[in-house]
Parts: C-alpha cells; sequence; structure tokens
C-alpha cells in the first residue's frame, strides 16, 4: 500500500479533522508517526490557538493540513430561531441555563485564519461546507499549499473544480459528523461512498480522497480500488488515547443503549450524523436550517449536559459503523487500516462504520 502524490506520507490514510476537540495535536502526531497523513481542524478555535497548534505539530518534522470551515452567507429567520431557541428552553431548565433567542452571527474568524495560512502556510489547506472567494483559494496556493475541497456530490465537485482546487475530498454519506454539503437545507443522499467517488470521478479530472463508511481494511480497499488517492478515517479515531473525545462521548460510543445513528439538525442547524438520541427524537422534526446560530444557541447546553455526563443532551457525532471503534493507540488503527501485519483485527461480528 503506498501513498499518493497529493499526500506526503508513506500510507494513504488521512485522520479527517474532528472539529470541537476530538482532533488533538497528539493524535495528527502519532498518525503521521504511523504512516498517515494527519489534518487539525481549525474550526471553532481561535487563530492563536490553531496557529499553537500548528507550530507544535510542523515542529514535529511531520508534514500536515488543516481544515477550515467556510462561512455561511444564509440569512437565519429570527422569528424561527426564537420560536426553536424557545421549544429547547425546556431542555435548558435541567441545567439552570437560559437561551439566547437572537441569533448569533459568525464566520469562524475566516478572513484571520487565510491570513494565518498565507503568511505560515501548511502543505494541505481543505476546506469544509462548501466554496469561499476563488481569490482565497489562490492566496492559499500561492503561498504554497494544495486547496482541497470536501464535497457530497457530483455538482458540488463540478463546482470545486471550476473554482480551481487542487483537489478533492468526497464525504459519502455515512460519514459522521458534520455534513460538509454546500447547501445545509438538504441532506446527503443516502448512498455508498464507492458509488458517489466513481461518479466524481468520472465528472471532473482532479485527484480525490475518499471519507466516509471508513471501518475496515476492506473498506479502505475498495475506496483505493475506486479511484481515490487515499482514505480518510474519522469516527474509528474517537476512542483511542491520543483522541480529545469527552469522557462522556467516549462512553456512549460503548453503550449498547445506542442502536444507529441518524443525520440531524438538532443540534448546530446544519446536518451532521450522530448516534440517535432522545434529544433528537424530541427536537429533529422542527429543527431549522440555522448554522452557525443553532451551534451557538445550544453550545452551553451541550457541554454542561456533557460535563454531567447526560449523554441524551450531548452531540454524539459518530459514522454509522461506530462500533467497529475501539480503545487503544491511533497506530493500532491506523495499521489495521492499512493492513499491516501485527495489527489488531476485530471480528466480523463487531461491525463497521466511519
Amino acid at each position: 500500500m503506498t501513498t499518493s502524490p497529493l499526500l506526503e506520507s508513506r500510507l494513504p490514510i488521512v485522520t479527517a479533522p474532528m472539529a470541537g476537540g476530538a482532533t488533538t495535536v497528539a493524535l495528527a502526531i502519532a498518525a503521521a508517526e504511523a504512516g498517515a497523513f494527519p489534518f487539525l481542524a481549525a474550526g471553532y478555535k481561535s487563530v492563536e490557538a490553531i496557529s499553537a497548534e500548528i507550530e507544535q505539530l510542523r515542529a514535529a518534522g511531520h508534514p500536515f493540513g488543516v481544515n477550515l470551515f467556510v462561512p455561511s452567507t444564509d440569512e437565519v429567520d429570527a422569528a424561527a430561531f426564537a420560536a426553536y431557541a424557545a421549544e429547547l428552553q425546556t431542555e435548558a431548565d435541567a441545567y439552570g441555563l437560559t437561551l439566547d433567542p437572537v441569533p448569533v452571527a459568525d464566520d469562524d474568524r475566516w478572513a484571520e485564519k487565510v491570513a494565518l495560512l498565507v503568511a505560515h502556510p501548511v502543505p494541505i489547506v481543505s476546506l469544509t461546507f462548501g466554496l469561499p472567494a476563488q481569490s482565497d483559494i489562490a492566496a492559499l496556493q500561492a503561498a504554497g499549499s494544495r486547496v482541497l475541497a470536501t464535497v457530497t456530490n457530483v455538482d458540488e465537485a463540478r463546482a470545486a473544480h471550476d473554482a480551481g482546487v487542487d483537489g478533492l475530498i468526497v464525504q459519502g454519506s455515512a460519514a459522521g459528523g458534520h455534513s460538509a454539503i454546500f447547501d445545509a437545507t438538504q441532506n446527503p443522499a443516502d448512498g455508498d461512498t464507492v458509488a458517489l467517488l466513481r461518479a466524481i470521478r468520472a465528472a471532473v479530472e482532479l485527484p480525490v480522497i475518499g471519507a466516509g463508511g471508513v471501518d475496515s481494511p476492506e473498506a479502505v480497499r475498495r475506496i483505493l480500488a475506486a479511484g481515490a488517492e487515499a482514505v480518510a478515517v474519522g469516527t474509528l479515531l474517537l476512542l483511542t488515547d491520543e483522541a480529545g473525545t469527552s469522557p462522556t462521548h467516549r462512553a456512549a460510543l460503548a453503550d449498547p443503549a445506542f442502536t444507529e445513528t441518524v443525520i440531524t439538525r438538532a443540534f448546530t442547524g446544519r446536518p451532521a450524523r450522530a448516534l440517535r438520541s432522545a434529544f433528537i427524537d424530541r427536537h429533529d422534526p422542527t429543527a431549522i436550517t440555522a448554522y452557525p446560530a443553532v451551534h451557538h444557541l445550544t453550545r452551553m447546553l451541550r457541554s454542561t449536559a456533557g460535563a454531567a455526563g447526560d449523554a441524551e443532551r450531548l452531540h454524539l457525532w459518530a459514522g454509522t459503523g461506530w462500533r467497529a471503534a475501539r480503545p487503544g493507540p491511533v497506530a493500532d488503527v491506523i495499521r489495521r487500516l492499512a493492513g499491516e501485519a501485527g495489527a489488531n483485527e476485530p471480528s466480523q461480528a463487531d461491525g463497521g462504520g466511519s
């Protein structure tokens, strides 16, 4: 198993950037030392925090990438937002919290983060949630970075190609956490990552990384055989020693009471795959599309619930086969997915996911 020209790593395995704390510098370093190509997650972080992480990883001497959230330009329906806030107040009451019915606008410090990466370039910058101005893509490329766009369908892939990106991360619907779909009012189409990857490769001539449904060495081989130059893994890393996954999230991933994953907007106002919970059952039918306003609305509630061990009110991001995730070193996951000798291999009964 050899790497692609797109990456600078021994193996064609990529560690997905999991924003919110799961991706740590320790995880990235361990993955790189095992032969994978790691990404840092810049989403939700201050410019100072991501700058410090970049310097720590750069000092370790490994090539890596940084993921950016492309800011939304959608208007928030203030009345609908206030109504959803009022609905969720019953959940917040359990912890004595008061939810703000006024939506918060936030571009995740986009311009500052682009400026940081132009001044201190990294090998690869990936984009999630759409495409920015072509001038931003060109500026990152001029600084020496290759720019990858995360896409979920053929139309998005064509738009990314036309915008001048260097490659694509093709995200199948089985992937855990937020869907990268450009239009947040839509859900990603159900389907196999391999089929999506083949359709996109037939439509545009760009190197691609496959993501979603990566639960085993067999899944890696299928995605590579379909033409991907590398395969991204996320959910299987959530229980690893180096991940920053919260104790409540870790416990839920191993709890047999959770039996499936679903796509929901209930926590953040943007489609994301999570373990199905009572909170989702109560609020997904009325959840609005308003990211990142809903993310800010529920942030303190989720944080408080997580600290209290309340998994039912926490966003339990997970891919469809989360049951394949195991505790242990990141290196074990990378070696197993690459099919390297000596790696621990779960039994067929363990299930799968991404």
